[in-house]
């Protein structure tokens, strides 16, 4: 709102020279009110997509905290899925591209980038890992000894822990049924051995795309309002010395 950018306005009056002709108070005032109109808090538009809203409670600290750890985790799981590319070119002599012939319905959605509520994505995010926890079931029968998995039983429960607890209604997610299992799991059966070695990659490959979706989704959630204020900070320091020249 504009009584809060008032301090701002001020700054630019006290950094005029105190005999200041009318031309350069006026280009100083005509800065400013172009500053107010750049400022997402004066025109009314919101400071960010809906992606990146805070809950009610939260401090910006905490929440920073919160978002390197879930962070970490899901780094440390991508240090093994972003092998996989590698690992499906020296067993098929393919490049991953091919896998999205084999892309199911099945495989969960990223977040959108933009009209996207932040409590729905990461719900969408939990719900989403909890799938493919899942999925990688199938990936297992046909990989028994794959790293991937075992990292997957490593950090996954952690990584989805940590989302809910920034939810607000961290009950939405919930955990598939055996019966969903069943049905989910069988979707995917095929008698052929290459086609089912291809479904395995395939839920591979979708899996890491996930994860860097996920990953930019929660580094968008981390202090977008202590970035807009950088930068309006950083556009009145530029103002102030151009009008010092």
């Amino acid at each position: 709102m504009f009584p809060a950018c008032l301090p701002l306005f001020h700054s630019f009056i006290h950094a005029l020279p105190l005999r200041a002709d009318l031309r350069l108070l006026s280009a100083a005032v005509l800065a400013a009110l172009m500053l107010l109109l750049l400022l997402p808090s004066a025109s009314g538009a919101p400071v960010e997509d809906e992606l990146v809203d805070n809950p009610a409670g939260d401090t910006s600290g905490e929440e920073g905290e919160e978002v390197e750890e879930e962070l970490s985790d899901l780094q440390k799981l991508l240090q093994f899925t972003q092998r996989h590319e590698k690992e499906f070119k020296d067993e098929f002599h393919f490049d991953v591209i091919f896998l999205e012939h084999y892309k199911s319905p099945s495989f969960p959605s990223r977040c959108p980038s933009s009209n996207f509520s932040k409590e729905a994505c990461l719900q969408r995010l939990a719900q989403g890992l909890l799938t493919f926890t899942v999925l990688l079931k199938n990936v297992e029968t046909e990989y028994p000894d794959s790293p991937i998995i075992a990292a997957v039983r490593l950090y996954s429960g952690a990584i989805v822990t940590a989302i809910k607890e920034k939810m607000k209604h961290r009950e939405r997610v919930l955990a598939l049924t055996s019966t969903q299992e069943e049905q989910l799991l069988k979707g995917l059966i095929n008698p052929d051995t290459f086609q089912r070695k291809m479904m395995a990659h395939s839920i591979l490959h979708h899996f890491h795309t996930f994860l860097v979706d996920a990953k930019t989704s929660l580094n968008k959630m981390e202090k977008p309002r202590g970035r807009l204020a950088n930068r309006g900070l950083a556009t009145i320091s530029s103002l102030q010395q151009l009008l010092k020249r």
